[in-house]
C-alpha cells in the first residue's frame, strides 16, 4: 500500500509539470532560449546519471545473464527510436501544414511517452523507494524542458494559452494510467525485470540523441561551459542519491 502512494504522489507531480508553461507566459523568448538550455543540460545529466547509476545496476543485480539486460537496454533505445520517430513530432515541418496535424501528433506521441514514464516509475518502485524516487527525479528533470517546449508548439499550432495547458495536463495523465496499469500488472508476473533495463535505454536515447544535440546548437565558449557544468551536476545529483540511499 505504501508503493502505490508513493508512486501514485510521484506521477501526479510528475504530470502536474504540464503547468509550467504558465510561468513562461510573457517571458521573452531570448531568455526563455537560455534558461532551457540550462533544463536541457540538467536533465541530459540526470538521465545518464540515473541510466548507469541507479538503473543498471539495478538490473544487473537483479538479472544473473548480464546479455539479457543489455538486450533489454537495446529494445529501450529502438522503442524510444520508434515512438519519437512516428509518434512525437515536435515541429510542423511543412509551411502549409494543418493545425491539427502536428498539435493532436504532438499530444498523440506525449500521452504514450507519459504512460511509458508512469510504467517506469511504478516498476521501479516496486523494487525499492531509493530506485523509484531516483528515477522519478530523473524523469521530473527530462519532462521540464520537454514541457516547456510542447507548450511553445501546442501555442505555436493555434490554440490558446489555458487550452494549451489543459491539454497538455490531459496527456501528461496519461502517466498515472501507466503506474497504475503497471502496478498491478507486477504481482501478476515480474514486469520490472523488463521495464528498469528498458527505461535504461530509454534514458540513454533521449540523452543522446535528443537533449545533447540541442546543446550543440550553442558552440560559444561561455555557453558550452556552462553546459558541461550543468550536465556534470546532473549526474552528480544522480550519484550523490546514490551514496544517500546506500549510507
Amino acid at each position: 500500500m505504501n508503493d502505490l502512494i508513493a508512486i501514485l504522489a510521484s506521477v501526479t507531480a510528475v504530470s502536474l509539470i504540464a503547468f509550467i508553461g504558465i510561468i513562461f507566459i510573457g517571458l521573452r523568448e531570448d531568455k526563455l532560449k537560455r534558461v532551457t538550455m540550462i533544463l536541457v543540460g540538467f536533465a541530459s545529466g540526470t538521465l545518464i546519471g540515473g541510466a548507469f547509476l541507479h538503473l543498471l545496476p539495478e538490473s544487473l543485480t537483479r538479472q544473473n545473464d548480464a546479455t539479457t539486460v543489455f538486450w533489454y537496454v537495446i529494445v529501450g533505445i529502438v522503442s524510444f527510436f520508434a515512438l519519437e520517430k512516428f509518434l512525437y513530432w515536435r515541429h510542423c515541418h511543412q509551411k502549409e501544414c494543418l493545425t491539427h496535424t502536428f498539435v493532436y501528433l504532438n499530444l498523440i506521441g506525449d500521452g504514450i511517452h507519459n504512460f511509458i514514464d508512469g510504467m517506469v516509475i511504478a516498476a521501479t518502485f516496486t523494487i525499492s523507494f531509493e530506485l523509484g524516487f531516483a528515477t522519478t527525479l530523473a524523469v521530473i528533470f527530462h519532462e521540464v524542458p520537454q514541457e516547456i517546449g510542447d507548450f511553445g508548439v501546442l501555442v505555436y499550432g493555434g490554440l490558446g494559452s489555458e487550452k494549451a495547458l489543459t491539454y497538455n495536463f490531459i496527456s501528461a495523465i496519461t502517466a498515472i494510467l501507466g503506474a497504475l496499469a503497471t502496478y498491478f500488472l507486477v504481482y501478476l508476473r515480474s514486469i520490472e525485470t523488463l521495464l528498469v533495463p528498458f527505461a535504461a535505454g530509454g534514458f540513454l536515447y533521449i540523452a543522446a540523441t535528443d537533449l545533447m544535440p540541442e546543446l550543440h546548437k550553442k558552440s560559444h565558449a561561455n555557453e558550452s561551459i556552462i553546459q558541461l557544468i550543468v550536465i556534470l551536476l546532473g549526474i552528480g545529483l544522480m550519484a550523490f542519491l546514490k551514496i544517500i540511499f546506500e549510507a
